[in-house]
């Protein structure tokens, strides 16, 4: 439900939506095929913490802004996302529009 929220917020925003992935194979996948502008990605793929690497991934391989969504919001988890995708926003669940705005003003 949340990542469909992010989606319409997204879209509201202006972007076009190159899809979806709840695994990290998905996630690289579509942004090999598509060339996102900018990803939002969720600390936690199914399969477990994934998502930071495949953050990092996207990156150093796409050359892509990522933005980080997540529940986690702890100190540990923050300084793992800045210590492998340096100065990537965070944003913290629930993502309200405007935040969501500001994130991607500051990245693309």
């Amino acid at each position: 439900m949340i990542a469909l929220d992010l989606e319409d917020a997204m879209s509201a925003l202006g972007f076009d939506i190159c899809g979806l992935a709840s695994t990290a194979d998905t996630a690289r996948s579509i942004a090999i095929d598509h060339h996102p502008d900018v990803v939002l990605m969720d600390v936690n793929l199914d399969g477990g913490h994934e998502g930071i690497e495949v953050g990092r991934w996207l990156r150093e391989v796409c050359d892509v802004p990522v933005v980080f969504v997540t529940a986690y919001s702890d100190e540990g988890t923050i300084e793992r996302i800045h210590e492998q995708v340096p100065g990537a926003p965070v944003l913290a669940k629930p993502v309200y529009p405007q935040t969501l705005a500001d994130a991607m003003a500051a990245v693309v």
